[in-house]
């Protein structure tokens, strides 16, 4: 059976999928039961994502209350700083938290929600440099007002401020679910065809939410038309459509576009080629590919195919993402990081970035060759800024292995330690999943076998990648990983760790089985400095 790539489903789960692909990716999960069970995991993560990231919701005389304490003429307090996280994949951006409680004649005072300090820097500056433009759109079904307001754009990125008012003119909570089966909204370019990358921003109870399309990988834009097909809002059924076309050409003037002239090297078996930089006002992006060096890049295929043959190919392409990526930070004039990407900070656990707005890699056909495109917050004084390489990122096949026996583990843990990784397996039996569905029978059980193993983590380790589990009969299962690398250290001075591994297919738990990891990705510092001017 030829399955869709982990992207193809993160789509799906996003509801970013075409009429035409959404249709044959649902057949075709009708009878895969390992991609079946990959969505409910995604939507398990989409779900706790999101009840993680909602912050509790402001009383009613909130605004009110901090109107009454300011001075007419006295120093503007501080405004209190927002929660903002971010989740990419496959091109996909969802900001949580980005919002403003600000009743409506407060917020119509500071000018909306682009003059405020709710948006990230990008968003202002592009505000301040002419691309934002008041639009005061709506449309009334039910007693809910659907309002856009205000509408950012430049060549990078396309972002709409929204608010829903009820019949008596109080801003309701700006949350919308989107669901190809309920709510939609769209992108198109000048000629119709639809654009991937919508984001949506909401926090619990804001007055404002944020719409936003990334256009980082489009070329020859000239129109964007956001259409808006709304059937529920607040738990209110009804029927709020609008489209707001929004007008590129001249934006567009605003982004400056500089060839690296294609500036490569190599690394500890990691080739890096450098593309061009772009400057738009409300973000700069960074393009460049990596791939295998040609001896590594021999010696990672024959071990895929040493592993197919022991654990098949299903297994082993499932979530081995074997590939090729690379740690940077870009400096000002100064020689001070104003930007840093997988980077490993003091006091955390696992590889971070900063000043970053989004990130998308594209597979080019052969094992390990990618297309990077990186955005970034500009900074107000950027100047000259320099491309620095800190190191190179390689997710490669394992041979580690691990043999237990699952009934002994209550009374006699196994440990292990792996290139940084000191684990202990603490459990290995059936365990209930309670699911709900839309049925007759709305809850539905599971009794899946399920590994639970914890341990600690060294600064800049490897990371674990796929696994598969083999019973004492030497039958292969697929295994779906999930786990935490904690910014909290343990008393040996490592990072706290979790992994969890499920098996869908396991009926009996065997008297003995044998953990094998498929893929790890090293990160391996650069051994040369290795700087790219990012200016003429």
């Amino acid at each position: 059976m030829n399955c869709p790539t982990i992207d193809k489903l993160l789509q799906y789960v996003d509801n970013l999928l075409t009429e035409q692909e959404l249709v044959e990716l649902s057949t075709h999960l009708k009878g895969c039961n390992d991609c079946k069970h990959l969505v409910e995991e995604l939507y398990e993560e989409q779900k706790l994502l999101k009840e993680t990231l909602q912050t509790p919701e402001l009383p009613d005389d909130f605004a009110s209350t901090i109107l009454a304490q300011l001075e007419p003429y006295g120093k503007q307090p501080k405004k209190p700083a927002w929660k903002r996280s971010m989740l990419v994949a496959a091109g996909v951006v969802l900001a949580f938290g980005l919002s403003t409680t600000l009743n409506p004649s407060f917020a119509k005072w500071v000018g909306g929600l682009f003059a405020t300090d709710q948006v990230d820097e990008g968003l202002k500056i592009a505000s301040n440099a002419g691309m934002a433009e008041r639009v005061n759109r709506e449309v009334t079904d039910q007693g809910l007002t659907f309002r856009v307001e205000d509408v950012v754009a430049d060549s990078s990125r396309v972002a709409l401020s929204y608010q829903i008012v009820n019949k008596t003119g109080k801003i309701q909570d700006s949350y919308i679910e989107l669901d190809d089966l309920k709510n939609k909204i769209s992108a198109s370019d000048q000629n119709g065809k639809i654009l991937n990358g919508v984001g949506m921003s909401w926090q619990k109870g804001s007055e404002y939410g944020l719409i936003e399309f990334s256009l980082r990988e489009q070329e020859d834009l000239e129109e964007v038309n956001v259409k808006f097909d709304l059937v529920e809002l607040n738990g209110v059924k009804g029927n709020w459509k609008m489209e707001i076309p929004i007008d590129l050409k001249e934006r567009n003037k605003f982004t400056t576009t500089l060839s690296l002239d294609g500036a490569l090297t190599s690394m500890n078996g990691v080739n890096i080629k450098m593309k061009e930089v772009r400057f738009a006002p409300s973000s700069s992006e960074l393009l460049y590919e990596t791939s295998f060096a040609k001896e590594e890049q021999a010696k990672v295929e024959a071990e895929i195919n040493n592993l197919k043959e022991r654990f098949g190919g299903g297994i082993v392409n499932s979530f081995a993402n074997y590939g090729t990526a690379i740690q940077y930070h870009i400096e000002n004039e100064e020689k001070s990081a104003v930007y840093h990407h997988n980077s490993f900070f003091e006091g955390k656990g696992h590889p971070s970035d900063t000043g970053m707005i989004q990130g998308s890699g594209a597979d080019m056909g052969q094992i390990g060759q990618v297309a990077w495109n990186e955005s970034f917050i500009p900074q107000n004084k950027d100047g000259k800024l320099t491309f620095v390489l800190d190191g190179v990122v390689k997710t490669v096949p394992s041979y580690f292995s691990i043999k237990f026996k699952p009934k002994e583990l209550k009374k006699n843990p196994v440990s292990f330690e792996y290139e940084g990784n000191f684990i202990t397996i603490k459990d290995a039996e059936k365990k209930l999943k309670f699911s709900l569905r839309k049925s007759l029978n709305p809850v539905e059980i599971d009794n899946i076998f399920t590994i639970e193993m914890e341990g600690g983590k060294e600064a800049g380790s490897s990371d674990f990648g796929a696994w598969s589990i083999v019973d004492d009969q030497g039958k292969a299962f697929l295994a779906y990983h999930s786990g935490s690398i904690l910014d909290e250290k343990d008393k040996n001075g490592r990072y706290k760790t979790t992994l969890d591994l499920r098996a869908y297919d396991i009926d009996e738990v065997p008297e003995e089985l044998t953990l094998h990891l498929l893929s790890v990705t090293h990160y391996e510092k650069a051994s040369d400095k290795w700087e790219v001017p990012l200016f003429k």
